[in-house]
């Protein structure tokens, strides 16, 4: 089976990790070998050590982009429910998941931040909110949505299980699942 790349984007609490797992244990049904590469347990295990400012999250984007590369060019379908805010940084993927010939679609999660801030899944916004953290992606630090991404998902129009039914119906698409 073809490995894949499959990146989605979004602001914290937009839902790509519920959508991702929704379409892993879909793709793993049919068959498929697949890894969620999770944006917490990167920072966690991978990526420990860097902060939050442009310079490390531009790091840990392309440490993520070099794993998920990795798996996808030995045929697994690698989901990567990771905000990358800055649009030079999931680029810089692309072209090398290009380069290598290993598939890659951009998927973006577009929540709107008032939706988002009210899921607050980690409870983000409101430390955001009450002044306890600072450099919150889309509230006080930039989120450069993607201009043209392979899939546009409106996680807060629609349920988990059609936002991962309209991934993998691009998936058939392209001809990777």
């Amino acid at each position: 089976m073809t490995g894949a790349t499959i990146w989605l984007t979004g602001l914290p609490s937009a839902g790509k990790t519920t959508i991702a797992r929704e379409l892993a244990e879909r793709l793993r049904g049919e068959g498929h070998r697949v890894e969620v590469l999770d944006g917490d347990e990167i920072r966690e295990f991978l990526s420990a050590g860097l902060g939050f400012g442009r310079e490390d999250r531009h790091t840990n984007v392309q440490r993520i982009g070099f794993v998920a590369e990795l798996l996808a060019s030995n045929g697994v379908k690698a989901l990567v429910p990771v905000i990358a805010p800055y649009a030079d940084s999931r680029e810089a993927v692309r072209k090398r998941h290009q380069s290598e010939g290993t598939a890659y679609l951009e998927v973006h999660v577009a929540t709107p931040v008032e939706v988002c801030s009210e899921r607050d899944v980690k409870g983000l916004y409101a430390k955001q909110a009450a002044g306890e953290i600072s450099g919150l992606t889309g509230v006080d630090d930039p989120y450069e949505a993607p201009a043209a991404p392979d899939l546009r998902i409106e996680s807060h129009t629609q349920t988990v299980q059609e936002s991962a039914a309209a991934l993998h119906a691009l998936l058939v698409e392209r001809g990777l699942a």
